[in-house]
C-alpha cells in the first residue's frame, strides 16, 4: 500500500502472475459540474489493461470488455464506501493491469479496496474478490488464464467478509445446482483467506504511518 506518492491512496497486488496497481484520487471537485450528486460522492472507476500486459500487444484504447469491467468494479465497491459522507465530490479509482493471467477483475477489486482504505475513505468493510470455475468437471478456485479459457465455467465473486455480504456475483458457463453451490461457497472461503492478507497489509501500512509520524515529531 502507498506506493504512489502522487495518488491519495494506492495499492499493488501480485496475485499469481497478475500484477495490478490501483490508485485513488479524492474526494475532489466534480467535473463536469452537471454530474454532481448533492447527497453523496460520485464514485468513478477505470479498469485498464496495459498494452504489454497480455501475450499479444493490445490496443491501448479502452475495449468494450474494459468498460464493462470498470462498471463491474464500481458496483462491487459502492456498497463498501460510505459515499454519503462526501456529498458533491468525486472519488476516482484507477485499476491498471500491468500483467494479466486470469482473474484480473477480482484481483483488481481487492487492490482497489485497499487503495480506498489507504486514501482514508470511510468504508463499511474491505471488499475482496475470488473466482471459481469448473475444470474437467471439478470445481476449482483462482483460475489462471489457461484454465479460464479452457474450462467450462467461471464465477467471479466479491464479498465484504466482516458484514457477510456479497457485492459481486457473475456466472459464465453452465453449472448444475450442486456445482453452483460448491463454487460459490469455495469462492467465499478463499476470499476470506485473502481478506486476512488485506487486513495484514492494512495494519502494516497503519503502523508504518504511525512510526513515520513519531520520527517527524522527534526530528522537530
Amino acid at each position: 500500500m502507498g506506493l504512489l506518492k502522487n495518488a491519495d491512496g494506492s495499492a499493488y497486488i501480485n496475485w499469481g502472475k497478475n500484477k495490478i496497481m490501483a490508485a485513488v484520487y479524492g474526494p475532489k471537485e466534480v467535473h463536469p459540474k452537471h454530474q454532481v450528486l448533492p447527497d453523496r460522492a460520485l464514485l468513478r472507476t477505470r479498469y485498464h489493461m496495459a498494452p504489454f500486459s497480455v501475450d499479444e500487444r493490445k490496443n491501448p484504447a479502452p475495449s468494450r470488455r474494459e468498460i464493462e469491467i470498470s462498471k463491474v468494479i464500481r458496483e462491487a465497491l459502492v456498497p463498501a464506501v460510505t459515499v454519503e459522507d462526501y456529498p458533491r465530490t468525486a472519488i476516482e479509482v484507477w485499476v491498471e493491469v500491468l500483467q494479466s493471467d486470469g482473474g484480473s477483475r477480482v484481483a483488481g477489486i481487492t487492490a482497489a479496496s485497499l487503495a480506498l482504505a489507504d486514501a482514508g475513505i470511510n468504508m463499511r468493510d474491505l471488499v475482496v474478490g475470488c473466482s471459481c470455475g469448473i475444470i474437467d468437471s471439478q470445481v476449482v478456485a483462482d483460475l489462471d488464464d489457461t484454465e479460464d479459457k479452457e474450462g467450462s465455467g467461471d464465477m467471479p465473486v466479491a464479498i465484504m467478509p466482516n458484514l457477510n455480504q456479497v457485492t459481486l456475483l457473475q456466472v459464465d458457463g453452465m453449472y448444475s445446482r450442486a456445482d453452483f453451490q460448491k463454487a460459490f461457497e469455495l469462492a467465499i472461503a478463499k476470499g476470506k483467506e485473502v481478506y486476512g492478507m488485506q487486513r495484514e497489509a492494512l495494519m502494516k501500512r497503519f503502523f508504518e504511518g504511525q512510526e513515520a509520524g513519531m520520527v517527524e515529531e522527534e526530528s522537530a
